[in-house]
């Protein structure tokens, strides 16, 4: 398995979006380029986090319907 990846979209209910790999911070007047490295090396880390998270979360629910397909007697 890789290393999840942020394609785009908003990030976890936060006024900032990745766009063709740019962040942009979003605002009910408009949207502005992020420009700072350091300000966007985070939110590339928080990014990757919460889709190493929600894959996380993923495989939890996959294995327990896996389960929950298993019958009583311990036979698949």
């Amino acid at each position: 398995m890789s290393a999840p990846t942020p394609q785009q979209g908003r990030l976890a209910h936060a006024p900032v979006v990745l766009r063709g790999g740019r962040w942009w911070l979003d605002g009910g007047a408009g949207s502005v380029p992020a420009s700072d490295p350091a300000f966007t090396a985070v939110l590339d880390d928080f990014a990757l986090s919460m889709a190493a998270a929600d894959q996380a979360v993923d495989n939890l629910l996959i294995r327990q319907d896996e389960a929950s397909c298993v019958d009583p007697g311990g036979r698949r």
